[in-house]
């Protein structure tokens, strides 16, 4: 035990993106935080972090926090296309309960559960992440303790970044917690939330702490090797930072996080909020949205695909019994779904009827049963299967359907958790926080398959190499179907799926594909697969094993200048 608490404390990854506050606390005092003084406005992120006198905790949390009563503070909305903030009579402008057990690892204060936790708010839901631990001078014997955190739009996917900050002491004592939002990934709400709310700390044994405490080591040391992306000047010579997160592409305030994969190193950006550096980098969740169709649908496909060959080829109607009472499904394919082809739309406009107002009522729902009559009966049939590419989030939800019926049929397991989680998220040591997907809230938990996972920059850069380098393998073992993959990669000439939006984008087995060749001035075609989400995020799958990312909020797919920058490091365009 000894040993593995030097390790703990021998971390370098816990909030290494952020420097030591240069002078003594000037923001949240001990007096601040044991008083009763509201929060008038949002202070600096400096604030969350240990300032140059900090030292090693000296009390030990082990038991629960628990959030009782909030005393003020501030809600200053920034964008809010849809009248979210005034909702249930203003719930957005309050936290949903917090009751949460945690143990101590080190200087780490890490939450016992990870993901997002379902929550009786009708807004916000909580995703919690490991945050760190420090005495200073000023505290009169408490242990100061900070924590990053996310708001998670309940049955959606928008995500709103936050830390909060306490002392407390080994006998119970504990101060008010202080929070502050001042960061998101989401396009249509946008906000600066703070206050401080009375805390209760309930000291207790943890079951399985020491296995957490392990986990939570393996979590950190297993991390990719990461560098500021400035830093790829020096390690790749000639090599130009500046042209990935390009402000002439994405505009910096609605960027989350950005990063280039280079020789298994992720050169990564910082994470700005509105008030500073979000303390830790690492731990900053994104949103997945429609990254999920790949990671999800796309991926759960190729794994199945490998273990129960033809898969692919198995009916949709055969498999969801609503599809199969609305008559137009027998002979529809997993396939046919998973390529966004399933002959099933109203308008034929590029992604048309994804921006529809009737589809609002499918995003809306809670439950299995609405979701899935929305995506059988709402769409008529006017193509034959496989033949039109017509971008549908309902059609991806119904893959997964269809995913889950059949892989239930040969084991009674749950496809996420045991074809993803299992089999993939463990042997490429994701985070905990991708364990745990949207799902719908009644007792079927159906994952929604096109859209809501949380994701970090760590399981970013590590599902890009699982795909771009290693192509679905993880070690020695091969987990996807190589041909399936190799297709959506653009490797075989023969099978580059179906048009999709322009003549210059494909969109096949889940994947995006964009031929670069007019941009780039190539002889031949340069298809570059990509992953995409709402909002304004992308993955970028350089056919040269370089991938660029970026999450943002700027409703903005813009990447030609990080595709140009990475052929001019490894050319790929000839």
């Amino acid at each position: 035990m000894k040993s593995l608490l030097l390790l703990l404390l021998s971390l370098a990854g816990m909030f290494a993106s952020s420097a030591f506050a240069e002078n003594a606390r000037s923001a949240l005092t001990y007096d601040q935080l044991i008083g009763s003084t509201a929060l008038k406005a949002p202070v600096s992120t400096t604030a969350f972090v240990p300032p140059a006198d900090a030292m090693p905790p000296s009390n030990i949390f082990e038991g629960r926090l628990k959030l009782t009563a909030e005393r003020g503070g501030g809600f200053e909305v920034l964008r809010d296309a849809f009248g979210d903030a005034a909702v249930d009579n203003g719930a957005a402008k309050t936290l949903p309960p917090f009751d949460f057990a945690f143990v101590q690892s080190g200087d780490a204060l890490v939450p016992v559960r990870r993901g997002a936790i379902s929550s009786s708010h009708s807004e916000w839901e909580f995703i919690l992440e490991p945050g760190r631990m420090w005495d200073e001078p000023g505290d009169h014997g408490m242990t100061r303790a900070a924590l990053p955190f996310t708001l998670e739009e309940r049955n959606a996917n928008c995500m709103h970044n936050g830390m909060l900050t306490f002392l407390f002491a080994n006998d119970g004592r504990i101060s008010d917690v202080v929070y502050e939002i001042a960061s998101e990934t989401c396009f249509y709400f946008k906000f600066n939330m703070w206050g401080r709310v009375a805390a209760k700390y309930v000291p207790g044994k943890i079951a399985d702490a020491n296995e957490i405490h392990a986990a939570y080591a393996r979590e950190v040391a297993q991390r990719l090797p990461t560098r500021p992306i400035a830093q790829l000047a020096q390690d790749v010579p000639g090599a130009d930072p500046a042209q990935f997160g390009s402000p002439k592409e994405v505009p910096s305030a609605d960027m989350s996080i950005y990063g280039v994969v280079v020789n298994g190193i992720n050169y990564v950006s910082g994470c700005e909020t509105r008030f500073g550096l979000y303390p830790d980098c690492a731990a900053l969740d994104v949103p997945s949205y429609s990254l999920a169709k790949t990671l999800v649908g796309g991926l759960a496909t190729m794994r199945l695909s490998l273990l129960y060959p033809g898969i692919t080829n198995e009916i949709i109607g055969s498999h969801v019994p609503d599809c199969a009472a609305a008559k137009t499904w027998d002979d529809v394919t997993f396939g046919n779904a998973l390529d966004m082809a399933t002959g099933h739309y109203l308008q034929s406009g590029d992604q048309a009827d994804e921006d529809a107002p009737d589809l609002t009522p499918f995003f809306l729902a809670d439950d299995r049963v609405t979701r899935v009559q929305f995506a059988c009966t709402h769409y008529p049939r006017k193509a034959e299967p496989g033949t039109k590419w017509i971008y549908h989030t309902a059609d991806s939800y119904l893959l997964g359907e269809a995913l889950n019926s059949f892989y239930r049929g040969k084991t009674g397991g749950d496809f996420y958790n045991e074809i993803l989680a299992r089999d993939i998220w463990t042997k490429l040591k994701l985070s905990p926080s991708i364990f745990t997907t949207r799902r719908t809230y009644d007792a079927a938990a159906q994952p929604f398959t096109g859209y809501g996972l949380t994701l970090n920059r760590d399981d970013i850069a590590k599902l890009a190499n699982f795909i771009n380098v290693d192509r679905g393998r993880a070690g020695s073992e091969q987990l996807l179907d190589p041909a399936m993959l190799a297709a959506a990669l653009q490797q075989n000439p023969s099978s580059r799926g179906l048009e999709a939006s322009t003549v210059d984008f494909r969109y096949h087995n889940g994947f995006w594909a964009w031929n670069a060749q007019s941009y780039l001035g190539c002889r031949n075609s340069a298809w570059i697969p990509f992953m995409s989400g709402y909002g304004g995020n992308v993955v970028a799958l350089m056919p040269n094993g370089i991938t660029y990312y970026y999450f943002s909020d700027s409703g903005v797919w813009r990447w030609a200048k990080a595709a140009a920058e990475a052929n001019r490091i490894k050319p790929f365009c000839q």
